[in-house]
């Protein structure tokens, strides 16, 4: 039984950048506190997770096996304000084209409760900590850029709500899990020579 307190996630995994950036996260990105890992987001939030059965899940298994699997680079810091710094894709184009295939099948879920109208693909390094320390965090960063990655495919987790308390009368907070991950298709092929 999942909790109702609960939110989901799809996202893409990117294990090439946890040397980089995981201790960073793990001191100035709570996401990363509650077990989510190094990632671009495609939908958040997604439906809640007692709405994901196994119906959703094959769903999503089809709409993801029909996009190719592609590679890509991290090769720049970004900051939204002063507040949260990330790395972003040489080319997000192919990002925001999951993010838009996925909100278009589930218009109930728009990118970030629908809070920006274009939003950056991007991965958090740190945010809303003083400003010294993500400065501290992106000039640690910035020299081992670009990361190369590649996006295989896109997992679904759950945990904790942002605002959801933790203490010692809501109890110990609750760790972010993969309910599924989805395979992308074959590489788009190269154009003949």
């Amino acid at each position: 039984m999942i909790a109702e307190n609960l939110s989901s996630a799809l996202l893409v995994r990117v294990p090439a950048a946890e040397g980089a950036v995981g201790a960073h996260r793990a001191r100035l990105d709570l996401s990363a506190k509650d077990g989510v890992p190094a990632h671009l987001t495609v939908l958040y939030p997604f439906l809640p997770p007692a709405e994901i059965g196994s119906g959703v899940v094959a769903a999503l298994a089809d709409l993801f096996a029909c996009v190719p699997r592609f590679s890509f680079s991290l090769d720049r810091v970004g900051w939204f304000d002063e507040a949260v710094v990330w790395l972003g894709p040489s080319d997000d184009a192919p990002f925001r084209a999951l993010t838009a295939l996925t909100a278009a099948a589930y218009p109930s879920c728009p990118p970030y409760g629908g809070r920006y109208l274009e939003p950056q693909p991007h991965l958090t390094i740190g945010h809303d900590a003083p400003a010294a320390e993500l400065r501290a965090a992106a000039a640690a960063v910035a020299p081992l850029l670009p990361i190369a990655a590649a996006v295989n495919e896109v997992t679904l987790m759950a945990g904790p709500d942002p605002g959801q308390p933790s203490g010692p009368l809501s109890g110990p907070r609750a760790q972010w899990a993969t309910i599924a991950s989805f395979p992308l298709g074959p590489p788009a092929a190269d154009p003949p020579r």
